[in-house]
């Protein structure tokens, strides 16, 4: 018990720009369903959730696990959207171009005797 509660104090909280952003996540998500005329009913039991579950991913609950989120974005047929996060990594390819990552490491073959 007492790990359990070491694991939850050391959960930090999310910064107010990133819960808006799940909260918009979670209002496309919403929208989406809307659009395609489906209750909360059953996007819920196609993607094996419960409703509950299903309005917290709506609201942008940071404590859904993101294969929730997945299993919504598929009965929306939306999963390939996925596919887009950090698909240009902008600041990544900033720090590539300025020789700021990691360098490679050496071989640990042994040389080659010729």
């Amino acid at each position: 018990m007492r790990r359990i509660l070491n694991i939850i104090e050391m959960k930090r909280p999310l910064l107010p720009k990133q819960e808006r952003m799940l909260q918009t996540l979670g209002e496309n998500i919403r929208l989406a369903r809307l659009r395609r005329d489906l209750s909360s009913e059953q996007v819920a039991e196609r993607a094996g959730i419960s409703r509950n579950t299903l309005i917290k991913i709506e609201r942008g609950d940071e404590g859904v696990a993101i294969g929730m989120y997945f299993r919504v974005l598929i009965v929306l047929g939306l999963q390939d959207d996925l596919l887009l996060i950090a698909r240009d990594d902008v600041l990544g390819r900033k720090l590539q171009d300025i020789g700021l990552t990691t360098p490679r490491r050496a071989s640990k073959k042994p040389p080659l005797n010729d």
